[in-house]
């Protein structure tokens, strides 16, 4: 299969100033992250806050430059000349975590999804009302012709996030990458509006990179997951196996965190395999050796993420299989 992706040693490091001090130090937020994605594939990319998931999908994006390291899309690469940049930017589209603060309240839901059509400079005024009409009513926003006189306010968080994906989808793009889509709506539609996107993934063979802390939603969604924890990947690979057979302390962490609804469950003491954090160099060694449970002398050299199966890449010195 095809890829539509490719990220090839990505890199981005911020200065962080002290409170307190005058003294900076070096957030490493995405370090040295490689990682491709195939035509009409979902993948997810999940981890705590602060493992580098937003800031590596804004580099993909060129939102924000990288340091260094190389982004191909659709066999293009991606670099600072405007055509590469027209063309991450009109094919790859951004479904942000709030569906409240990711759409202008100000402006009539008409005006939303007809301005990237404008800026892109496709079809004539009435051809950009059919493309509008059309994607509300491939997300299933109806009668679509009410919902496009109507401003967000008139909406509910739900209908406002297929607001959002209608406002990805007008310009037909390959990747949509949907950071955290759900997490801010109520439990009762979340389901829904993942089942949409899988829709539309399959209708239209659309990729998706979807970002999120949650494991339970990660499995209904995507076919390989990449685990991220402080800027680096730790583990990756088909996202039945990882999430069954984890061989990531961090990643076992995560899925000891999940709640499960079964009554049995509840009267049980759940144990997360992870440890309070330990004052010490995160970026000396392995990331989450501060961490981890089983820590050895070796991990105070940094693992590579190397292949440990079929398919499989794990950074860790520990075999947990």
């Amino acid at each position: 299969m095809e890829e539509i992706l490719s990220v090839q040693n990505l890199t981005k490091h911020f200065a962080k100033k002290g409170i307190f001090s005058s003294s900076r130090t070096v957030v490493k937020a995405v370090d040295d992250i490689s990682f491709s994605l195939k035509k009409g594939e979902v993948l997810v990319l999940a981890g705590e806050s602060g493992s580098g998931k937003s800031t590596t999908a804004r580099l993909i994006l060129r939102a924000i430059e990288p340091d260094s390291g190389r982004i191909f899309f659709d066999g293009t690469e991606i670099g600072k000349d405007s055509k590469s940049l027209d063309k991450i930017r009109m094919q790859c589209q951004m479904i942000h975590q709030d569906p409240y603060a990711s759409i202008d309240p100000r402006m009539k839901i008409s005006d939303i999804l007809m301005e990237p059509l404008e800026i892109h400079k496709i079809g004539t005024k009435a051809e950009r009302k059919k493309k509008v009409l059309d994607a509300l009513h491939e997300v299933k926003l109806e009668p679509a012709e009410d919902i496009f006189n109507k401003f967000p306010h008139m909406l509910s968080g739900g209908q406002r996030q297929r607001i959002v994906l209608a406002r990805a989808l007008v310009l037909k793009p390959k990747l949509i990458i949907a950071d955290e889509p759900v997490s801010m709506l109520d439990v009762s539609i979340r389901a829904e509006v993942l089942e949409l996107m899988r829709e539309l993934q399959e209708k239209h063979d659309i990729s998706y990179i979807y970002i999120t802390h949650d494991l339970s939603t990660a499995r209904y969604l995507g076919q390989n997951i990449s685990i991220m924890y402080l800027g680096k990947i730790v583990e990756s690979g088909p996202i039945d196996e990882v999430l069954l057979h984890p061989r990531h302390p961090y990643t076992q962490a995560l899925l000891d965190a999940i709640s499960e609804p079964e009554p049995d469950n509840l009267l049980k003491e759940k144990k997360i395999r992870i440890n309070e954090p330990l004052d010490i160099d995160v970026y000396q060694g392995c990331r989450f050796r501060a961490r981890c449970p089983y820590a050895i002398e070796k991990c105070k050299e940094e693992p590579l993420l190397e292949q440990t199966g079929q398919d499989r890449l794990a950074a860790c010195f520990v075999k947990l299989d």
